[in-house]
């Protein structure tokens, strides 16, 4: 997992995953200026840094570059989360408190992901007993 982007490499990446689309530093530069004083090699160097460390790729288009990114932004979010709770003595625990801290919204977005990667064939309805469990009607019975 790479580590985590500093301030001002987050900054950068986060404009080049919103704009979905090579970027040249000067628009990057651009943006950043309505927020903070920058230099233009400033974001420069973050730019030739990002790509150094795989999370951009170039190419040349004249005498400058224009950067596109690698992954996504989901896909990054997901790697600092799976890291966060991999270095966890108690896994459980880990997912339980930063269940705790979840907005209600949170909580259905996390709902609808493992709809998602878990299809409603193998999501227990509970409804149902457990294979096994001599309790309660089955929505086969009766059929």
């Amino acid at each position: 997992m790479p580590r985590p982007l500093g301030e001002l490499e987050d900054a950068v990446m986060t404009r080049v995953w919103q704009w979905n689309r090579p970027v040249t530093v000067r628009e990057v530069l651009e943006d950043l200026q309505q927020e903070r004083s920058i230099a233009y090699t400033t974001v420069m160097t973050v730019m030739d840094n990002l790509h150094q460390k795989g999370w951009v790729r170039r190419e040349a288009e004249g005498r400058a570059y224009r950067y596109t990114a690698v992954s996504t932004r989901a896909a990054y979010s997901a790697a600092l989360m799976n890291e966060a709770w991999s270095t966890s003595d108690n896994p459980a625990a880990a997912l339980v408190a930063f269940f705790g801290m979840m907005s209600a919204e949170q909580r259905e977005s996390l709902r609808d992901a493992v709809r998602i990667v878990q299809p409603a064939e193998e999501t227990p309805d509970p409804a149902e007993p457990a294979e096994g469990d001599s309790g309660g009607a089955s929505a086969d019975r009766g059929r």
